[in-house]
């Protein structure tokens, strides 16, 4: 017996044409954003910093065979990154320009963990979607000089992808933020809020204990429902108006680069087609040049069904993979098993040291190693708090000293609480393979009373 209700389901949400308008603004915002934030990557002279200085990288489980290119180079792969976002913003070999940025940036990206934020894995996620739309079909350079690719009409799924993925990121932020800590004693908050006492005129309300309460609890109510808010015609124009407020206060507060940009940029997608419309109207203006190519046909033909194993794939491993923590024993904040790639943004305050001691072969004696001979500071830092690098580290000495025995003392304070012992020092890390089971070699995490 068919199912009426869910073919008429399936074709709004899925078949239905619609106008490419929304899906033209995304990529513009998109590739003006990555642009920008290709640029002020490289005059913080990060590109230096990050890929070129360290002598060693924290590569992630399975790309070890990802290093960053000789020195030069590395600036020279930033500018073609730059190119392809440049490209994207102007549809401009479109397809080309996707593929080689979604490349180019998770190429980098991958080389060292370190540097790991939410929102790389946001850019990587969303510029690997943009290459199974035609975001260049109108107002764009390829339309303009291919009009047989033109078109104002586009399959619902190619819009609709991205608000789906918008709303998993805001969703399961939300659903990450149902935790004792944040909820019930409003930690980190309650530690960091303090410290912006300085903030002007509602400085002085963040050494209250029930502002940060308040900010622990709004933050979750926002993140769960700000995708519905935004679905809905009726509740849009408020939703996206805290969308504006939220990102701009934690982009005030905390040091979180360009994600606030980021999310007040594309979150526009939820918004009608006529709203974008106008917007194309209005820039084409500004130009003071005809940018819109005369529509050859509406490919209403046109033939999606290959990419949707493509997307069903993508979706299914996106809702299943922040939840691969469970298969994990222990406190997930102090192991972090499963915590990247898991939309987990700002949920802890983690700050540690980790001392390393080896035998080289053919002695009997402990020397300890002077971390800072071999990473950045940053690096140590990070990696003082993260079992995968500690013991990805330890393998370096090994392999660096010729040293049969690698040991550590490390000390981590978790939400505030007392510091205390990480790793079993009594583990001989050189002997530990790296591997994606249960990392044993942890010390349990006791939450002070």
């Amino acid at each position: 017996m068919t199912n009426p209700f869910g073919k008429d389901i399936a074709r709004r949400l899925i078949h239905k044409d619609v106008s490419i308008a929304p899906l033209v603004t995304f990529r513009i915002l998109f590739g003006m954003i990555m642009l920008i934030s290709i640029v002020r990557f490289a005059l913080k002279g990060w590109i230096h910093d990050f890929y070129i200085q360290p002598e060693y990288h924290f590569t992630f489980f399975g790309f070890d065979w990802i290093q960053p290119l000789p020195g030069p180079w590395m600036y020279f792969l930033f500018f073609l990154m730059g190119l392809t976002a440049l490209f994207i913003t102007i549809g401009l070999f479109y397809r080309i320009a996707t593929v080689s940025f979604f490349m180019l940036f998770t190429y980098v990206e991958l080389i060292d963990k370190t540097y790991y934020l939410n929102h790389y894995y946001f850019i990587s996620i969303i510029s690997f979607l943009l290459i199974w739309v035609p975001a260049n079909a109108y107002f764009s350079v390829d339309s303009r000089l291919n009009p047989a690719i033109s078109t104002k009409r586009v399959p619902a799924w190619t819009i609709n992808i991205f608000k789906l993925q918008l709303g998993i990121v805001y969703f399961y932020a939300g659903l990450a933020k149902i935790n004792p800590d944040w909820l019930l004693e409003a930690m980190p908050l309650k530690i960091w809020l303090p410290a912006k006492a300085y903030f002007p005129i509602i400085g002085e309300m963040f050494k209250d204990l029930w502002v940060a309460y308040a900010f622990s609890w709004l933050g979750m109510l926002y993140d769960l429902s700000i995708p519905f808010l935004l679905l809905k015609r009726k509740t849009r124009v408020p939703a996206y108006q805290a969308v504006v407020f939220f990102h701009i206060m934690t982009w005030l507060l905390f040091p979180i680069g360009m994600f606030p940009l980021i999310m007040i940029g594309l979150t526009l997608i939820f918004f009608s087609e006529k709203n974008h419309e106008k917007v194309l109207d209005h820039i084409q203006k500004w130009l003071g040049l005809n940018v819109v190519s005369e529509v050859a046909e509406v490919r209403k033909n046109a033939n999606y069904h290959w990419v949707t194993y493509f997307l069903i794939i993508h979706f299914a491993v996106q809702i299943l993979l922040p939840f691969r923590h469970a298969l994990y024993p222990g406190e997930l904040f102090w192991t972090e098993q499963g915590y990247r790639f898991s939309w987990r943004v700002m949920l802890m305050e983690k700050a540690g040291s980790c001392d390393f001691y080896i035998r080289p072969e053919n002695t009997n004696e402990l020397v300890q190693v002077n971390n800072l001979d071999h990473l950045t500071e940053l690096q140590e830092r990070m990696m003082a708090t993260q079992p995968d690098m500690i013991l990805q580290f330890a393998h370096y000495l090994k392999e660096r000293y010729q040293a049969n025995e690698v040991y550590t003392e490390s000390l981590v304070t978790l939400q505030g609480n007392r510091s205390k012992p990480f790793i079993d020092p009594e583990i001989n890390l050189a002997q530990v393979d790296r591997s994606l089971k249960h990392k044993n070699w942890i010390l349990p995490f006791e939450k002070a009373q």
